[in-house]
């Protein structure tokens, strides 16, 4: 080992984040303690994502390490640091003082701390997901950090799928109003640099015009107000939502925003809108029990733990439903579409494994995936298969998740100008007064 060569010291939560995070540490060395392997084994069996993390990094570790594993550990691969199992059986004396209890983070933490007595003159590292874990080691005089591999790097400089260009002359903006409101991107000199589908608002004082930018024709769109099954866009950000939500090349939607902004009613009107070019509409949310509490200690059978957190979702089609009167064709139609599940309302977990053909896919609260979660949704999707996805980075209640590690903004960040995909955040509320007051001082 060289002395500029660090030790990385592995939490479980880290693990089952990211499978391949070992790959992702360079020339330095990585340290699995073996009570991570302990706590991984309970993690093998089942479907959900962490299980199959848990799998797939048990397989890459029996291949990397072979028949044998040795003290010194094994080389990750060439120009990689090596990888290590350690086996600390005592506890160090200042875990036993410090804490009340012997449980697997006290454990991990005190392998992190022998392992830095044994190796004075290099830096160790413990790297966890859990921030109460990250304190607890910073307090007992070790440097810890949370997995950044996929972590965007800025939040505030997170792409917003919008502009708003003030001061336009008049005839730039007036030249979207005629023929077909389609612009040639040479004649628009007020813009810089757009990205497809991105979308901008151009304002003269009272004068405006909404456009978007076609990457494939090089040219500006004029965006005009559309419904889609009753639903009315109250703002500018609700009409770009709509029109990408109703173009036939756009495969992938997200749509970010606070509370009471429309993300999921605006998604929800635009597939019953679309309904005939779809075999189905699915309209999925993970399921976050909250205080972290697991679903069993809810009363009833399946069905009724799940329903208060389908509940939000079926409230949002009832506010397209209760636009029409009892018996008028559209909301029987809604009716019709929900009895012979043309249109099924379900937690995300129910519609792993599924082939995605021909669906409409919308994903509310996708904050609360991880990235790895995302891509496996995403790379389900089938020929005809549209998937939107809606979520607040600001309101994740994932533990291990945050505004910049979160796979809503993992995928926008990544996504931003391919031509298949468009992004808008939504920032008024449009709930009532009352909402957008608690809202913003609450």
């Amino acid at each position: 080992m060289t002395e500029n060569r660090k030790l990385f010291v592995l939490d479980t939560n880290v693990i089952l984040h990211d499978a391949r995070c070992i790959e992702n540490f360079g020339e330095h060395d990585v340290i699995i303690p073996i009570t991570v392997l302990e706590e991984i084994d309970k993690f093998k069996r089942g479907n959900e994502d962490i299980h199959f993390q848990a799998r797939q990094f048990m397989r890459a570790l029996d291949s990397i390490t072979g028949p044998i594993l040795s003290e010194q550990g094994t080389s990750r691969g060439e120009g990689l640091g090596q990888l290590r199992i350690v086996w600390k059986p005592q506890l160090d004396e200042m875990i036993k003082a410090a804490f009340m209890k012997d449980d697997p983070d006290h454990r991990i933490l005190n392998t992190a701390i022998l392992v830095q007595k044994d190796h004075p003159d290099q830096t160790i590292v413990l790297v966890s997901k859990d921030i109460n874990l990250r304190m607890k080691a910073k307090s007992v005089g070790l440097i810890a950090e949370d997995y950044e591999a996929d972590k965007i790097s800025n939040f505030d400089q997170l792409y917003t799928g919008k502009r708003l260009i003030e001061g336009v002359a008049t005839e730039d903006i007036e030249l979207f109003f005629e023929g077909a409101g389609i612009v040639p991107e040479d004649q628009v000199h007020v813009i810089e640099k757009p990205v497809a589908n991105e979308n901008f608002i151009l304002r003269n004082g009272s004068k405006s015009a909404l456009l978007t930018y076609l990457a494939e024709t090089k040219s500006y769109r004029k965006v005009s107000k559309v419904s889609a099954y009753g639903i009315q866009p109250r703002n500018a950000e609700q009409t770009f939502a709509l029109r990408a939500l109703l173009d036939r090349d756009i495969k992938l939607v997200t749509i970010a925003g606070k509370a009471g902004t429309g993300k999921t009613l605006l998604a929800l009107a635009a597939a019953l809108e679309t309904a005939n070019r779809f075999q189905q509409m699915l309209l999925a949310r993970p399921i976050v029990p909250l205080s972290n509490r697991d679903l069993g200690y809810l009363p009833g059978d399946i069905q009724e733990k799940l329903d208060p957190y389908m509940k939000p979702l079926f409230d949002n089609l009832n506010v397209i439903r209760h636009q029409f009167a009892e018996g008028e064709q559209r909301s029987e139609r809604i009716k019709k579409m929900l009895d012979e599940e043309r249109l099924v309302i379900t937690p995300l977990s129910y519609i792993r494994g599924r082939s995605l053909q021909r669906m409409y896919f919308i994903v509310d609260e996708a904050q609360n995936l991880t990235p790895h979660e995302v891509k496996t949704i995403i790379t389900r999707a089938g020929e005809g298969t549209r998937i939107v996805l809606t979520g607040d980075m600001h309101q994740i209640d994932q533990p291990y998740l945050d505004a910049l590690s979160n796979g809503l903004s993992h995928l926008v960040n990544r996504m931003t100008g391919q031509s298949i995909y468009s992004h808008i955040t939504l920032e008024k509320g449009e709930r009532s007064p009352l909402a957008d007051l608690a809202s913003e001082l609450l």
